[in-house]
């Protein structure tokens, strides 16, 4: 009976919030290692990029909501994340087509996108937090429970209760979805392979008569889909806040790196390891421990590695880690 309980606290504070948070992660990490290996630049926007997008979600899930429109047990904002994506595509498409193509034509070194990039992106911060403002901004509706820990106490018997919220569940089937669909938009259609093989050589692709800027084009279409579907994920599990996206460039590079910067696996993977490094170290495992070791080991304290104010400082960690001993990651990245 310890052991269940153990394994279901374990569950509960760790191992369902790390799933989730792998799952909004990855998405954003593919966003990325897309820039990098196709358009071969480090995108530093690319939070604030999550951040607009999920703001004309917000927008837009307002209009549905004062409209009556409802989903039921889930959130109205499923309905308005195409308004998000359109919203977002329209805006980046835009910056590529003010900003990005003058460099581009110009062949400028990449360090030089990287700092473009970084202007880009307080230019998207200032725009949501003019339109939003700064403060944190929630949207979720619908049911916020698929189980809740009475009902699971209720059912099992045992003394911990297991939750899992809606939009935990909602999270890891979306991004199932997601990289499914990706994988075989790149693998199986006339345009994924023509991206690939961009990616691959940009010489011998346009010797093959490749459209450079349709790439582009479609590209940038995929990145703020991804931006936009990771950013409403995470902010109807969590909540919106345009500070808070811009902290997320962190882990987000950290999981493209740590995974292979340029491989869509490599990112899905690190997206999960960032995740549950961040998540296993801020836990407090005291209560896991006073289960499954015998009373008189049990830990008078909390058993806590590093504070939850910390958790970002992992990221940084495990990315300088890598970056020292293997700086291609796992995957060995630098191709889609």
């Amino acid at each position: 009976m310890d052991l269940l309980n153990a394994f279901v606290a374990l569950s509960n504070f760790v191992l369902i919030p790390a799933i989730a948070y792998g799952s909004q992660l990855a998405i954003g990490a593919l966003g990325v290692t897309l820039v990098y290996g196709i358009l071969r630049f480090s995108n530093f926007a690319h939070g604030d990029t999550m951040a607009f997008g999920t703001m004309v979600t917000i927008l837009a899930t307002w209009g549905l909501q004062a409209m009556g429109v409802s989903l039921g047990p889930l959130p109205v904002a499923l309905l308005a994340i195409p308004v998000g994506i359109a919203g977002c595509a329209a805006l980046v498409l835009f910056t590529d087509r003010v900003v990005y193509r003058f460099y581009r034509g110009q062949k400028v070194v990449p360090v030089i996108f990287v700092i473009v990039s970084i202007g880009v992106m307080f230019i998207y911060n200032g725009v949501t937090r003019l339109v939003l403002g700064p403060d944190d901004q929630r949207f979720a509706d619908g049911e916020r429970f698929i189980i809740s820990a009475r009902d699971f106490r209720d059912l099992t018997g045992l003394e911990e209760g297991l939750a899992l919220r809606t939009t935990q569940g909602l999270t890891v089937v979306t991004a199932i979805i997601v990289v499914v669909a990706l994988f075989w938009f790149l693998n199986r259609t006339r345009t994924g392979k023509s991206m690939r093989a961009y990616s691959d050589n940009e010489d011998l692709a346009l010797l093959s008569g490749i459209d450079p800027e349709r790439v582009v084009r479609v590209t940038w279409l995929i990145v703020a889909a991804l931006a936009t579907i990771a950013g409403v994920l995470y902010g109807l599990d969590k909540s919106y806040k345009p500070f808070t996206y811009f902290q997320l460039l962190l882990p987000i590079f950290a999981a493209a790196i740590v995974g292979g910067l340029g491989s869509p696996l490599g990112a899905i993977a690190g997206g999960f390891v960032i995740a549950f490094s961040e998540v296993g170290i801020t836990y407090a495992w005291k209560k896991v421990l006073e289960y499954t070791l015998p009373e008189r080991f049990a830990p008078d304290g909390l058993v806590q590695l590093l504070s939850t104010d910390y958790k970002f400082a992992v990221s940084f960690v495990i990315l300088v880690i890598v970056l020292l001993f293997r700086p291609t990651g796992l995957f060995r990245g630098k191709s889609v």
